[in-house]
C-alpha cells in the first residue's frame, strides 16, 4: 500500500484536472494558464460550482450574490472577541466557520438549491472572519465589507482600512484563482469524507480547515517567508542554503507530491512577486528568492511549488505571515464547496478499509494479576 495513498484513485470528480509529469493543473477543462491572466476570482468560482463559465448577465447575479452575502452575523464577531489574542487564525477561522452554522436556518437543508446558497455565502463571508479575526487581536474594530469592490479587493479592504491599489488588487485577485481548487488535496479530501457521511456543508468545511491548518498542507509558504527573513539579505544566501543543503534540510517552497515539472501556480507567482516588489519599491524578497530557486535548481532539481514566490509576494503588499494560511482558505473555500456540491449530488459513503499489520487475531485474554 503506498505511503500517505501516494498516486491511488479515490474518486471520480469533473472539477478539477492535475497532469504532475507534464505540469498542467486545469479547472473544468480550463487550463490554469487560461483563467489566471484572464479570468476573476468571481468567475473562476461560478465555474467550479456551476461547471462552465458564466455568461455576463449569470456573471453580473453571482457578483452580486457574493458580496451581498458577505457581513456575517454580529454575534459571530462577539464569539470572535473572546478569543485569545494569541489564538493561531487558522484556529480561529476554524471555530468561526463552525459557529457560521448555528445562525444559518438553512445549515442542515441538503438540497441542491440550498446547498448552492451555502456555498456562496461561505465563499463570501470566510474573508470578513480571517479580517476580523485580525484586526480584533491587534485591538482593532471590524471594518464592515463593502459591495462595491471585488471579493479581492473587499479583503484587503476590511484587512486594513482602505482600498487596494490596482497592482495589489490584481495579484491578490490571480493569487486567489490559482489557489482555487487542487482536486483531492488532503482538505478538500476531508472535506468530502464529512460530506458523504450525510453531514452539512458547514461541518465539512470545518473538517476542510482543521485539515489545511497543518503546516504540511497549508502553512509552506509562511515557512518560507520567515527563511527568507532569517536569510535576511541576499548576500548570506548563497552560505545559507548551501549549508541547509550539506545538512539535509529540507528548503521550504520546493518539491510537489504530484508535480515532477514547475508547479504551473508558480509560474504566475513568480511573476507577481516581481510586479509586486517593484510596484512597492521592495524587490529585496523577490531577488533572494530568485537565488534560491537558482541553487535548488541547479544543485537538486528541484523545482519551486505555490508557496514559494506566494510567500515573498503576500508579504511585500502587507499581509502578515500568519495570514498567509487563512488567505489560502479564503480562495480554497470555493473549490471546497464545488466538490461538496459534487458529493451531494451523488453521494456514497467513503469508507476504506487499512491494511492491517498487527498481531495475529490468537491472542487469549490473561487476569491482571496474571500479566508480566
Amino acid at each position: 500500500m503506498p505511503a500517505g495513498l501516494k498516486d491511488v484513485i479515490a474518486g471520480q470528480s469533473e472539477i478539477c484536472f492535475i497532469d504532475g509529469e507534464k505540469g498542467i493543473l486545469s479547472y473544468r477543462g480550463y487550463d490554469i494558464h487560461e483563467l489566471a491572466p484572464n479570468s476573476t476570482f468571481e468567475e473562476t468560482a461560478h465555474l467550479l460550482w456551476m461547471g462552465s463559465l458564466p455568461t455576463s448577465r449569470e456573471l453580473d447575479d453571482t457578483t452580486r450574490e457574493m458580496a451581498g452575502s458577505r457581513a456575517v452575523p454580529a454575534e459571530i464577531v462577539a464569539i470572535i472577541r473572546h478569543f485569545s489574542k494569541n489564538a493561531a487564525p487558522m484556529a480561529a477561522l476554524r471555530t468561526g466557520v463552525s459557529a457560521l452554522a448555528l445562525f444559518d436556518p438553512e445549515a442542515d437543508a441538503l438540497t441542491p438549491e440550498a446547498n448552492r446558497k451555502k456555498a456562496v455565502r461561505l465563499t463570501a463571508q470566510v474573508p470578513t472572519l480571517v479580517a476580523a479575526i485580525a484586526r480584533l487581536r491587534n485591538g482593532e474594530s471590524p471594518v464592515p465589507p463593502r459591495t462595491d469592490l471585488s471579493h479581492a479587493a473587499n479583503f484587503y479592504y476590511m484587512l486594513f482600512g482602505k482600498a487596494p491599489n490596482s497592482t495589489i488588487e490584481r495579484l491578490l485577485d490571480v493569487a486567489l484563482i490559482l489557489h482555487a481548487d487542487h482536486e483531492y488535496n488532503a482538505s478538500t479530501f476531508a472535506a468530502r469524507v464529512t460530506a458523504a457521511t450525510g453531514s452539512d456543508m458547514y461541518s465539512s468545511v470545518t473538517s476542510a480547515v482543521g485539515a489545511l491548518k497543518g503546516p504540511l498542507h497549508g502553512g509552506a509558504n509562511a515557512n518560507v517567508m520567515r527563511m527568507l527573513l532569517d536569510i535576511g539579505d541576499i548576500s548570506n544566501v548563497q552560505s545559507v542554503i548551501r549549508g541547509m543543503l550539506g545538512e539535509k534540510r529540507k528548503i521550504p517552497g520546493f518539491g510537489h507530491r504530484v508535480y515532477r515539472t514547475e508547479d504551473p501556480r508558480a509560474t504566475h507567482l513568480r511573476r507577481m512577486s516581481q510586479e509586486a516588489g517593484a510596484r512597492e519599491g521592495n524587490t529585496k524578497w523577490f531577488n533572494m528568492s530568485v537565488e534560491i530557486e537558482e541553487i535548488l535548481k541547479t544543485e537538486k532539481n528541484l523545482n519551486a511549488n505555490v508557496d514559494f514566490y506566494s510567500a515573498s509576494a503576500y508579504y511585500v503588499v502587507g499581509l502578515p505571515i500568519d495570514l498567509f494560511t487563512p488567505f489560502f482558505a479564503v480562495s480554497r473555500m470555493a473549490g471546497w464547496t464545488a466538490h461538496l456540491l459534487e458529493q451531494y449530488a451523488d453521494n456514497r459513503l467513503i469508507r476504506p478499509r487499512a491494511e492491517y499489520t498487527g498481531h495475529a487475531p490468537d491472542l487469549r485474554w490473561i487476569p491482571v494479576d496474571q500479566r508480566q
